[in-house]
């Protein structure tokens, strides 16, 4: 899959363990060494400031997408490449998406799950085919993993789709398997037969 620009999903705050602010660190130089763009939120605070400085310091393209709430908070990051200002943060996931080739989660909380959930969704509905991973770091993401195998197990979720999150816990490894990534056909419902 060609891959030129990556979205990474992740949190406003640093976490509880400075393993997160590391692997956040080693992404974004990681995505910068490959020569791909990084598109995220667009603040300068938490993981997710972490990650931009990160990028920026390798001789990244760091584009941020931000509503004007949180500008007007003063969290945006000053420095980036470019700094897309948006109304709302419907239009904000909506404004990554189109601009990315690929998505990424790090650890993060509700903003973080919401805009993996949606993407995740997005392909499922065949909306785009675009690739999505997880970077886990010391097994942040297990009880999600767990919650989608239940899902799987419960007939919510077909195996192609429980198949399209990807996770590693290495960035090389990661962006790897997002360029190897094939989508499955689009098609949502377990128990519905095709037409």
């Amino acid at each position: 899959m060609d891959i030129q620009r990556v979205c990474v999903f992740c949190g406003s705050s640093p976490g509880a363990t400075p393993a997160f602010a590391d692997r956040a660190r080693q992404l974004g130089a990681v995505i910068a060494a490959q020569g791909l763009g990084l598109v995220y939120g667009g603040a300068s605070v938490g993981l997710m400031g972490t990650l931009a400085d990160a990028a920026l310091a390798a001789g990244g393209e760091v584009i941020g997408v931000i509503p004007q709430s949180l500008v007007d908070m003063e969290v945006a990051h000053a420095g980036l490449s470019e700094l897309r200002i948006v109304t709302s943060m419907h239009e904000r996931k909506a404004v990554m998406a189109d601009v990315a080739d690929a998505f990424i989660a790090l650890p993060g909380g509700f903003g973080t799950l919401d805009e993996l959930a949606e993407v995740l969704t997005w392909s499922q509905l065949g909306l785009h085919t675009k690739p999505t991973g997880l970077l886990d770091v010391d097994g942040y993401f297990a009880p999600l993993l767990e919650f989608l195998d239940g899902a799987l197990r419960s007939r919510f979720l077909q195996p192609a789709h429980r198949s399209m999150l990807l996770v590693e816990t290495d960035p090389q490894r990661l962006l790897a398997a997002l360029r190897a990534y094939q989508p499955p056909p689009p098609f949502k419902w377990v128990d519905r037969p095709r037409r």
